[in-house]
C-alpha cells in the first residue's frame, strides 16, 4: 500500500499503535513494527529513564520505523525535546497539551510532528503552530478524552474538510472494514489501542485482556464529564459504574492503582482506560495477526464497494 502516511513514515501498512502509558513500550511496539505498521513508544508513564531503556530495547527487537509520543500533559520535562532527539527519533506524536510548545523546536531538529486532536479548533491550532499532520481521535476511543466528545464520524470528515494535511484516524478502530470508513471519511492511515491492549504482545494482565474479550459494546463509561481534572472511557467495573453514579473530585486519584491493574490484574484497582470496541474484539491474537487480518479485510471492503457501488 502506498499513500502519503506510508511514505512519511516509511512502514507498509499505515497502521499506527497507540501510545498507551506503561503499556506502548519495546515488547507490544516493535512487534506491530515488524508486523509492517509503526510502534510507539509512551513518555506519558513520565518514567524517562525507563523508556530511554525501552528505545534501546526496541532497536534490538526491530530494524523498522518506529515513534515515541510526548503527553504533554504527563511529561512536565523541560528537556523533553532534547530527550526524544538524541534518541535519534525520527516520528512523534504530540498530545494532550497545546501543539506551540514542542512543534517548532522538534521539527528544527528535522523530525516529522503529528499532534493529537479532539475538535475542529484543536486542529487549526495545530495547524498554525506547523504540524506535519494529525490524530484526530473521536469520544469513543479509550483514554483520557476532551469532555467535549464527538464521534469519529462527525469529527474526521469535518477536519477533513478544513485541512489538507495526512490525518490519522484514531478511536473505533479495530478492523479492515473501520478502517475503510475511515478512509471514505478522509483519513490516510489509523490508529489503534484498545485491540492492541488485547494483543498477545501486550505487556498487560490477562485479567485485563479477558474482560476486554468479554465486554459488550456498552460495557464502557464516559467519567469525569464536567471535572476537575480530564475526562476519559473506561471499561465498566465495580469501581468504575460508582465513579459514573457518584464523581469524583479527583479523578487522577483513581488511577493510582493503575500498575496493580495493568500488571496485577486487580481490575477494581484503578481505571481500566478502553475504548467502545471493547465490544466488538472476541480473542486474543499476535500483532501481525491483528494487522494482517485488518489489510486483508480492509482491500476485500474497498474491493466488494467499488464492484457493488461504482
Amino acid at each position: 500500500m502506498k499513500n502519503r502516511m506510508t511514505d512519511l513514515l516509511g512502514v507498509e501498512y499505515p497502521i499506527i499503535q497507540a501510545p498507551m502509558g506503561w503499556i506502548a513500550r519495546a515488547q507490544l511496539a516493535s512487534a506491530v513494527s515488524n508486523a509492517g505498521g509503526l510502534g510507539i513508544i509512551e513518555t506519558s508513564s513520565g518514567e524517562l529513564d525507563e523508556v530511554r531503556a525501552e528505545i534501546i530495547k526496541m532497536r534490538q527487537l526491530t530494524d523498522k520505523p518506529f515513534g515515541v509520543n510526548i503527553a504533554q500533559a504527563f511529561v512536565r520535562d523541560p528537556g523533553v525535546v532534547d530527550f526524544v532527539v538524541d534518541q535519534g527519533i525520527k516520528f512523534v506524536t504530540t498530545s494532550a497539551g497545546d501543539p506551540n510548545k514542542y512543534c517548532g523546536p522538534l521539527k528544527a531538529a528535522g523530525l516529522t510532528v503529528f499532534h493529537v486532536v479532539p475538535t475542529l479548533a484543536g486542529a487549526l491550532k495545530a495547524i498554525d503552530a506547523g504540524v506535519d499532520g494529525l490524530v484526530v481521535e473521536g469520544g469513543e476511543g479509550g483514554g483520557f478524552k476532551n469532555p467535549k466528545d464527538v464521534a469519529l464520524m462527525v469529527l474526521l470528515p469535518l477536519i477533513r474538510s478544513k485541512v489538507d494535511v495526512p490525518i490519522v484516524a484514531a478511536g473505533g478502530i479495530v478492523c479492515g472494514r473501520t478502517m475503510a470508513a475511515a478512509f471514505a471519511l478522509g483519513a490516510e492511515a489509523v490508529q489503534m489501542g484498545t485491540r492492541m491492549v488485547s494483543a498477545a504482545e501486550s505487556p498487560v494482565h490477562h485479567n485485563w485482556k479477558d474482560a476486554i474479550i468479554n465486554a459488550k459494546e456498552t460495557d464502557t463509561l464516559f467519567l469525569n464529564r464536567h471535572g476537575p481534572g480530564p475526562a476519559l472511557r473506561a471499561l465498566r467495573t465495580e469501581r468504575t459504574t460508582k465513579l459514573d453514579i457518584e464523581p469524583t473530585d479527583n479523578i487522577m486519584a483513581e488511577m493510582r492503582g493503575v500498575l496493580d491493574l495493568y500488571f496485577g490484574g486487580d481490575m477494581e484497582a484503578a481505571v481500566a482506560l478502553s475504548g467502545q470496541v471493547a465490544g466488538r474484539i472476541d480473542s486474543v491474537k499476535p500483532a501481525k495477526q491483528i494487522i494482517d487480518e485488518v489489510m486483508d479485510e480492509f482491500y476485500a471492503v474497498m474491493n466488494d464497494l467499488r464492484r457493488d457501488y461504482l
